[in-house]
């Protein structure tokens, strides 16, 4: 086929190669301005514009596609399909309806749960068992669109960063297997009663409030990595938490006082301890139920290290109560 492909992140880029690997014309690649980066703020392209220009792809970056000229443009390709990915813009009625076979979109989630921003940002603070990719014909409703193929992946202990390489590489199969024999993959309509929305994360979702439960701070903390990383503040310096395990269930309510005592069950809190409290010298902290263990940790303007490590580097007493 004649595609346009549309995206923008690291997460599109296997569909990008591998669409050009099966053979399919990729007529022209659009994607997200260059922003600036890094120290120097020096405007770096996307990662789909680097791939497009290594395959000898065209490469259009418009702002918006809401003008006419802009849409004139595109619908002037002319391509039999457009692929998306992640491509971080809304696309009107009129880029809709130019391909022959519309736009198709690789969307990381099993669609109809959690349409919208963070699909898997949002899967793994839940803690859905499983999550997935959904091959679905976009309309102009958000998500909404008839699905023509899923596929499911286990979600297990990985972190979004993990999740977003493994459905990268699942959603780049999945439309190559579409677009090989379109006619196999007929439309379904979505449960519209059983969706369930992702919005985009918030950055001040990202502060660790150690009232919650152990089982949802280490969801948190491995929805969130590595970006924009869950945070807590360790005697007045913010620190990012990368990776964490429970190690205890609770036993009473949290207060004052209290410690962990050993257990057929694992380790236990002793009449409970103030959420926040760090319990020993391998820092483990109570949490309004049970506790955590920090497994991967990163000060601000360091690298990221291991427990073991960031404690070489930044000892933490037991007592110290972090905020």
């Amino acid at each position: 086929m004649r595609i346009v492909f549309m995206g923008t992140p690291d997460f599109a880029v296997p569909a990008l190669r591998a669409l050009h690997d099966a053979g399919h014309e990729v007529a022209c690649v659009y994607t997200q301005p260059p922003r600036p980066a890094g120290r120097g703020k020096k405007l770096m392209p996307s990662p789909v514009q680097l791939a497009a220009e290594a395959l000898g792809v065209p490469v259009k970056s418009p702002k918006s596609l809401k003008g006419e000229a802009e849409q004139a443009e595109f619908a002037a390709l002319p391509a039999d399909v457009a692929v998306v990915a992640a491509y971080g813009l809304i696309l009107p009625q009129p880029v809709l309806d130019a391909p022959r076979h519309g736009c198709l979109n690789i969307h990381a989630s099993l669609l109809p749960r959690w349409r919208g921003a963070a699909p898997i940002h949002r899967a793994v603070m839940a803690g859905d068992a499983e999550t997935g990719v959904t091959i679905m014909q976009m309309e102009a409703g958000l998500d909404t669109g008839p699905m023509l193929h899923k596929v499911t992946v286990p979600v297990c202990r990985k972190t979004t960063g993990e999740l977003f390489g493994e459905l990268g590489a699942v959603g780049a199969a999945a439309m190559v297997d579409v677009l090989a024999n379109l006619a196999a993959f007929p439309p379904e309509a979505q449960n519209d009663a059983a969706a369930i929305y992702a919005p985009k994360i918030d950055k001040a979702e990202a502060k660790i409030d150690w009232a919650e439960p152990a089982e949802v701070i280490e969801r948190k903390v491995r929805g969130l990595a590595p970006f924009p990383g869950a945070w807590f503040e360790l005697e007045g310096e913010r620190v990012k938490l990368l990776l964490a395990e429970v190690v205890a269930q609770p036993v009473a309510s949290p207060r004052a006082g209290g410690d962990l005592v050993p257990s057929d069950e694992g380790p236990q809190l002793r009449g409970g301890a103030q959420a926040g409290k760090v319990l020993d010298e391998d820092f483990t902290i109570a949490c309004g139920s049970g506790a955590i263990r920090p497994l991967r940790l990163q000060r601000a303007g360091k690298p990221v290290l291991e427990r073991s490590e960031f404690l070489r580097g930044r000892p933490v007493t037991a007592g110290t109560n972090l905020a």
